[in-house]
């Protein structure tokens, strides 16, 4: 069950409103200048969704999103109480700590930043008891959320500096003077939207657009079922191998889906962004979804070198893993791993190894052990009743973990993240 309270009580973040004012007074004795400084003021405010993305039997998953109303701020601790005795068990983009029915929940460092009309979300698993009410009452970095920008005077200046003691310094970049870029995706079902709203499996990809700014445009092509193979070349891919063991191609013509990524005029261009994921069917022994290593290797070089010939830069993505649990412990599952760090290297094509980061996630939320229902619980709220693919509020914390690497990795796509 799905509830959304967007909650106008937030606050902190300072705006300047009033510039400081100089008095220079020449005193004729000996010509010093005297300075005077006139107050300055600051706004605050900001808004709360929090929303239940899921809910069982005792337990349920929480996303929050805070909007910045106010001036920018560079670190945060958002503040609530639980009226009916919930309970965080697990949180990911925050550190949540809990006493008694006080919460807090701080930045993750890499999201501490939160510019003027930005937002910042995390999101946790909890439980409950007797019921599972919204919180109604918020507080940020200490400040009891106001709805609205509001004026807070603050200490005026003793001097002014003189102007050959200001440094001089470079603008930081904003949104605002960002070149729009397009992110295309190349993908299977992990990666794909849904074939209609709410239904089960959700690709990373269809949530992933919530963590870029304005400036950045999601086109998901990632289609489920596909080999990188036959989702470079839809329906020439024939059921016959030939003398090396490789699916036959005939016609050799490409998808419709990629001569539209290589159209020159609304395909990808100079400053967009190829991420490509495959390597979960890639290993059907059989035709026509079958790739063998060298051929798989080839087809990732093909697309790389296609996106930089359009001044487009490409990314390769390790595939993310189903849910497997040795004992207490989620493992990794899935091949094509060497195959995808080597074409990286061939190609000079980053790499974001998707495969150990979804299997580190799983074992940070303690999705193991289970009992292998994957209809409830923490497992079933993540995972649709397949075990591998992804219920909404689960794709929608890979792309957090997508959204994570890019910054570790320092990957250019980075700058666009919120």
């Amino acid at each position: 069950m799905n509830r959304i309270s967007s909650i106008n009580k937030w606050g902190a973040a300072y705006r300047r409103a009033a510039g400081v004012v100089a008095i220079a007074l020449a005193v004729l004795a000996g010509g010093v200048a005297v300075a005077a400084g006139a107050a300055t003021a600051a706004a605050t405010g900001c808004r709360v969704d929090y929303k239940v993305t899921s809910e069982w039997q005792g337990g349920f998953g929480a996303d929050v999103a805070i909007t910045n109303l106010g001036d920018p701020v560079s670190g945060w601790t958002l503040t609530w109480s639980f009226a009916t005795g919930q309970r965080v068990t697990q949180a990911w983009n925050a550190t949540v700590t809990q006493s008694g029915s006080a919460v807090s929940a701080r930045d993750a460092g890499y999201n501490g930043a939160i510019g003027t009309n930005a937002s910042v979300s995390f999101g946790f698993n909890g439980a409950w008891t007797t019921a599972n009410p919204v919180p109604t009452a918020f507080s940020l970095n200490g400040l009891p959320c106001t709805g609205a920008p509001t004026a807070t005077p603050c200490a005026p200046p003793s001097t002014l500096p003189s102007p050959s003691a200001t440094p001089s310094r470079t603008p930081t970049p904003t949104p605002s003077t960002q070149a729009p870029v397009t992110v295309w995706l190349a993908g299977d079902s992990t990666v794909a939207n849904p074939s209609s709203s709410g239904a089960c499996p959700v690709g990373w990809g269809n949530q992933f657009g919530q963590y870029l700014n304005a400036n950045a445009t999601v086109v998901n092509s990632a289609v489920g079922g596909r080999s990188i193979q036959t989702w470079l070349y839809d329906p020439n891919v024939t059921t016959t191998k030939n003398s090396a063991g490789e699916c036959v191609v005939s016609p050799e013509t490409y998808s419709t889906r990629w001569q539209a990524m290589l159209n020159s005029g609304t395909g990808m261009k100079a400053g967009d962004y190829l991420f490509i994921q495959f390597g979960i069917n890639d290993g059907d022994p059989n035709c026509n979804r079958h790739v063998g290593s060298a051929r798989y290797k080839q087809l990732l070089g093909v697309m790389a070198n296609a996106a930089k010939q359009r001044g487009a830069r490409p990314v390769f993505l390790t595939p993310a893993a189903a849910i497997t649990c040795s004992g207490s412990t989620a493992v990794g599952n899935r091949g094509f791993l060497t195959e995808t760090f080597d074409a990286g290297a061939a190609n000079n094509v980053p790499v974001i190894d998707l495969h150990r980061l979804s299997y580190t996630l799983y074992n940070r939320l303690g999705l193991c052990p289970n009992n292998g229902d994957y209809g409830s619980g923490a497992v079933g709220a993540f995972f649709c009743n397949d075990h591998t693919h992804f219920e909404a509020a689960g794709a929608r914390q890979i792309a957090g973990v997508v959204a994570t690497a890019l910054r570790d990795q320092q990957i250019g796509l980075a700058a666009y993240l919120r």
